[in-house]
């Protein structure tokens, strides 16, 4: 699979992460699936609900993730996926991250040290939960019909 993403998820997902700094930034991916390309329409940021360590755990509200689930299906879209920062960590997944995954999601990792964005990289869990393995990340910006009036 190879995740398509335009230059505006990517710069969203680097903010999150920095202004969520020193603790993990987390959100949904929302977009479809189309054959070997999943598509990335729309992001929602959601809060870290973690109390305890969250400076290298996440956690998502049941609530918060319904909500945002109902908001993407209002739109046509599924989740495809889970955005989230390593502080001062590298983009890898860490054996938490396996533990807590799904797979046929895409799970992107940014790497933020010091504040400041670097590595991102996106994920996917195999089917026997084993292992991640890396995907391609493709900016790809939308192309947009646009007809004029006569």
């Amino acid at each position: 699979m190879t995740l398509i993403v335009e230059d505006q998820h990517v710069a969203a997902i680097r903010k999150h992460g920095e202004a969520d700094y020193p603790h993990e930034a987390c959100g949904l991916i929302g977009g479809k699936m189309e054959g070997e390309r999943t598509i990335v329409s729309r992001l929602v940021a959601l809060p870290n609900e973690r109390s305890d360590s969250a400076r290298n755990r996440y956690q998502i509200d049941p609530e918060a993730f319904r909500r945002a689930q109902t908001t993407l299906d209002g739109q046509g879209l599924e989740i495809v996926g889970v955005y989230h920062s390593h502080p001062d960590h590298p983009a890898e997944p860490s054996a938490f991250d396996r533990e807590h995954a799904w797979p046929r999601l895409s799970y992107v990792i940014v790497a933020v040290a010091g504040g400041r964005s670097g590595d991102m990289k996106s994920w996917r869990l195999s089917d026997d939960r084993a292992a991640f393995a890396e995907e391609p990340i493709t900016l790809e910006p939308r192309k947009v019909a646009w007809q004029s009036p006569s």
